[in-house]
């Protein structure tokens, strides 16, 4: 039966700034970090499942959520160093550090600049550590000038952010058709972030570049790559390439988990036995 540890809760990462936080369950701590401008809540279905046998730490990051607002630290390298805090402040070891989507830059933050003394393995759902390259066969999150047109014609305006989460829900999260109440709650995730914060870290996101922390963890932890359909074979052999230790697995869209829990779930269940 599940534990409900802390139903919400804030440790301060600088004066003022606050980053909300839930735990459920005990054990091993899977600490979950969402992506860019999205919340802890989108881990519903697992806390559900794991948190009957693991401590469960969900997280609102900087500006996102719950969490402080602020118009500095809107950086990937800021939201590491929160990380790192919030880590310290709940007294974690062996953690499993798990990223979606540009959470995944924020582990890989943490890592750069706190090592691996704290953690016992690295979960990374979709995303490459170097979301932008000019090299062809690397993984990216879209050609440079789709890119800079999300940013340039979408990022500056509410309703540009609006269509845009819409937009991308639609082809690149989701496989199925969504509900309007799906769509609705999508979009409002991101849009409790301010849509000039998250332009800057929509650019933060595109033009970080985290392999050589991807391949310090490669080294030295058990690692997993989990990537949507779309993408699999350029992902999964850039990953083989840069990361030959860090096994890959391949899953429905970008929001695989919350689309197809039970599949994710005994993906992440095949990887946590093995620890």
């Amino acid at each position: 039966m599940t534990t409900y540890r802390n139903p919400g809760a804030y440790v301060e990462v600088e004066p003022g700034v606050e980053l909300y936080y839930e735990e459920y369950g005990q054990g091993r701590p899977l600490v979950f970090t969402p992506g860019w401008t999205f919340t802890g809540e989108v881990f519903d279905h697992q806390v559900e499942h794991f948190s009957n046998t693991h401590r469960v730490i969900l997280l609102d990051p900087r500006s996102h959520g719950r969490s402080s607002m602020t118009l500095h630290g809107n950086d990937y390298t800021t939201h590491g160093a929160d990380l790192a805090k919030l880590i310290a402040a709940l007294d974690l070891k062996d953690v499993v550090l798990i990223g979606w989507s540009f959470g995944c830059l924020a582990t890989w933050a943490y890592v750069q600049q706190q090592g691996l003394a704290a953690l016992k393995a690295m979960v990374c759902i979709d995303l490459s550590p170097k979301p932008l390259s000019v090299n062809p066969n690397d993984w990216v999150e879209g050609p440079l000038d789709e890119i800079a047109a999300a940013y340039n014609s979408f990022l500056r305006t509410r309703q540009g952010h609006r269509d845009f989460v819409t937009y991308y829900a639609d082809e690149v999260m989701v496989q199925r058709e969504l509900s309007p109440a799906e769509m609705s709650w999508i979009v409002n995730q991101s849009l409790r972030t301010p849509t000039p914060i998250a332009a800057a870290l929509f650019a933060s996101g595109m033009f970080s570049n985290y392999i050589e922390a991807a391949q310090m963890v490669d080294a030295s932890l058990p690692a997993i790559s989990i990537v949507a359909e779309h993408w699999a074979d350029t992902a999964v052999a850039f990953m083989q390439r840069i990361c030959p230790n860090t096994r890959t697995a391949v899953l429905g869209g970008h929001m695989m988990f919350w689309e197809y829990p039970e599949q994710f779930n005994k993906i992440l269940d095949d990887f946590l036995a093995g620890l």
